[in-house]
């Protein structure tokens, strides 16, 4: 039997195996080295890459825990960030050639706390242009390099998947943690709104933008929320419910506790699933596998709640209201010195967000508020929402459109982010965890939406069904990279 090598540790295991002296985080981090060079130049994850940096920093983690002093579950665990994410001293491009070369003088908020949870950064990862796009067109999916691992964060769900980073952040404004966690098989977790501070973060839409962990296992999320969580008083827009001119739930706090094995489980949780939107234009193989989770979550205690989802028509619109002014906005001085600096795709869209009537948009921040009310009335019934992350498998590169039954077609950055906008518009937390594959050996994911501030309650029903079922597997991943080298 082949032994288990580092890089192949979830992110818990790793530190366990630190914490008991039987992992060195300069081995561990030599591992994922070594993994990186390996997969590179097929998964292509990584904008840039820190390797002599990654190991002083683990060596002095080494140090500081053989002197006595651990600092926590992230101490010496070789990481990566999303290349919107400034760091101090690294390049941080947000995928663009706008801001190619740029360096940063200081960390963003959530680098400087894992910097100080003592996790090493290994590098930067690929996003797709200023996180405009759900595709990340320059990084292959390691499940199929011939497919798409989803975006804006796909680099950072490449790198965990393919092993070249124990676990790694990514950014989410209308599923860009959740669409690349779904379509490479790995945890995504978009945070309730303000409770991860932006600061640092390069902005695509300031009252949707979220960031968050991508990780292997769902305790694996949790102890990396630990790690990053607490809203920041100096952070634009860190309290939810702010940026629509009203309404949403109010304050309240979080609870912490979120990387603690074994919190809240699924007996006796009410488990809401859509008759509605959620399983609308929904590949047949990606609703069979979540209706075959949700039944597994029945047998294991959970209640299954048939519910109707609120205002479904209006998503759409709503989420194109907000996002494309305050882009356009956010991009107005540059797009009007150098046009020719951004992609075809993204510029386009920057031009039309100058188009959009402001009425368009106070009518999109009242239509939220609005959203958030129903969907309050909803968890008021129900303790969370499960339904598909998105309503089909990794596209092939270059895939224009999905083509559904019903003979509707719909552009794949469209459906995508179809199912998972609502968590944004409400800012309400939301986790993709992979419950299967379907016919070509793709990853599936199921979406679980819950209260405001309800991360542990998120955390502790998907651990539950990961612990009876497992996480993803792993070993089709080499298979396949090996393959297609």
């Amino acid at each position: 039997m082949t032994a288990v090598q580092p890089y192949e540790l979830s992110l818990a295991e790793a530190s366990d195996a630190i914490g008991g002296g039987h992992l060195s985080p300069v081995e561990l981090t030599e591992s994922v080295l070594a993994r990186i060079e390996a997969t590179e130049p097929l998964v292509n994850a990584y904008a840039t890459v820190t390797a002599d940096a990654a190991r002083e920093q683990a060596a002095a983690a080494e140090r500081e825990i053989a002197a006595g002093r651990r600092r926590g579950p992230l101490h010496g665990i070789p990481m990566a960030l999303k290349d919107l994410i400034d760091t101090a001293g690294v390049v941080t491009a947000s995928g663009s050639a706008v801001r190619a070369g740029r360096i940063p003088d200081r960390d963003a908020a959530v680098a400087a706390r894992l910097k100080q949870a003592g996790a090493v950064l290994l590098g930067k990862a690929h996003t797709h242009e200023f996180a405009y796009g759900l595709t990340t067109p320059q990084t292959r999916n390691p499940w199929a390099p011939d497919r798409v691992p989803g975006g804006s964060s796909g680099g950072s769900a490449a790198a965990v998947v393919a092993g070249s980073a124990t676990f790694a952040l990514g950014t989410d404004t209308g599923g860009s943690i959740r669409v690349p966690a779904a379509l490479t098989g790995s945890v995504g977790l978009k945070p309730t709104y303000g409770l991860v501070p932006r600061e640092g973060v390069a902005a695509l839409s300031w009252s949707l933008d979220h960031v968050g962990p991508i990780t292997r296992t769902v305790r694996d999320a949790g102890l990396v929320l630990e790690a990053i969580a607490g809203r920041d008083a100096d952070s634009p827009g860190s309290e939810y419910g702010q940026g629509d001119g009203g309404g949403g739930y109010g304050g309240g706090g979080y609870g912490g506790g979120f990387g603690i094995p074994g919190g809240g489980g699924l007996d006796g949780v009410r488990v809401g699933v859509p008759s509605d939107y959620f399983f609308d234009r929904v590949d047949p193989q990606v609703e069979a596998a979540v209706r075959a989770a949700l039944d597994r979550m029945a047998d294991l205690g959970a209640r299954l709640v048939d519910v109707q989802i609120p205002l479904h028509r209006y998503v759409q619109a709503v989420q194109w209201g907000l996002m494309v002014p305050e882009a356009t906005a956010y991009h107005a001085a540059q797009l009007g010195q150098a046009p020719e600096l951004y992609g075809d795709d993204v510029r386009v869209l920057l031009e039309a967000g100058a188009l959009l009537p402001a009425v368009d948009h106070i009518r999109a921040q009242r239509a939220r508020t609005l959203m958030r009310r129903e969907w309050e009335g909803l968890l008021g019934q129900v303790d969370l929402i499960a339904a598909p992350t998105v309503p089909a498998t990794a596209a092939l590169a270059g895939q224009e459109a999905f083509t559904w039954p019903d003979g509707t077609v719909e552009a794949v950055a469209d459906a995508y982010v179809r199912l998972c906008a609502p968590a944004n518009i409400t800012g309400l937390p939301a986790l993709s965890l992979p419950v299967g594959l379907d016919l070509h050996g793709l990853p599936i994911g199921m979406q679980l939406i819950g209260r405001p501030y309800g991360e542990a309650a998120l955390l502790g029903a998907a651990g539950a069904y990961e612990q009876e079922c497992g996480s993803a597997p792993r070993a089709a991943v080499d298979a396949r990279l090996v393959a297609k080298k």
